[in-house]
């Protein structure tokens, strides 16, 4: 049986100010960091080890393993980063308040933008200083790779890509694996593993700072899965 733990980043200080977030690289609020400390004590209680860990380039994610791989005393595990485990981006809404956004465009469009599975958020424009071709650590990739916005449907494609071409080889060679990342992203793989249906993954949620373990056959296929909270 192969184990491999997915853990969404703690609380960032834009969750705190409930804003749209995406590809905006801000950091952890005071809250996150305490829980991902926590995750990292519930892990090592449990008896949790890796060789290997997943991220995204995104410092909320990468400061969430930092703290989790402190408390386990595993700083010097490979650690994969890559920018196809961020967070969806939101195009233009990102850094707006969620709730003023709702009172402006209505609940219903609300809904769609953020559970809509194939509904894109607005586009931002390419001289949008919130574009990530602006900045230096996504220089290597391609126009094609750098979103305008994206809708969930997007995501999972290239969480996916990520998932086929590195994950799977590293869990079939017997790793021990875990996986820090973003709610989105996290639902691209839960909806994959799961084999869940659009209309099943919109109803879907991954809250902050708890483990949630998978445990798969030899095929990588899903024999179970639970969240770990003490």
């Amino acid at each position: 049986m192969i184990k491999i733990v997915l853990l969404r980043h703690g609380e960032s200080v834009w969750n705190k100010e409930n804003k749209f977030t995406g590809w905006t690289d801000v950091d952890l609020s005071e809250k996150g960091i305490e829980e991902s400390i926590n995750a990292g004590h519930i892990l090592k209680n449990n008896n949790f080890d890796f060789d290997v860990a997943f991220t995204s380039v995104l410092k909320r994610a990468i400061h969430t393993l930092d703290h989790v791989l402190d408390i386990l005393n595993l700083e010097n595990i490979v650690i994969y980063r890559h920018w196809r485990l961020n967070e969806r981006h939101y195009g233009a809404l990102q850094g707006l308040n969620k709730d003023e956004v709702s009172k402006q465009v209505g609940p219903e469009q609300m809904k769609l933008w953020r559970r809509g599975v194939y509904n894109r958020p607005p586009l931002l424009t390419k001289d949008d200083p919130r574009y990530p071709g602006n900045d230096p650590v996504y220089k290597d990739l391609t126009e094609d790779e750098l979103p305008l916005s994206e809708s969930l449907d997007d995501a999972n494609k290239r969480f996916l890509y990520f998932y086929n071409e590195v994950m799977q080889p590293v869990l079939l060679s017997g790793k021990r694996a875990i996986v820090v990342a973003h709610h989105n992203s996290l639902r691209a793989f839960v909806k994959y593993l799961d084999n869940l249906s659009d209309e099943e993954i919109v109803e879907v949620e991954i809250p902050t700072g708890v483990p949630l373990i998978y445990e798969l056959d030899d095929d990588l296929k899903t024999i179970r899965h639970y969240y770990l909270e003490k």
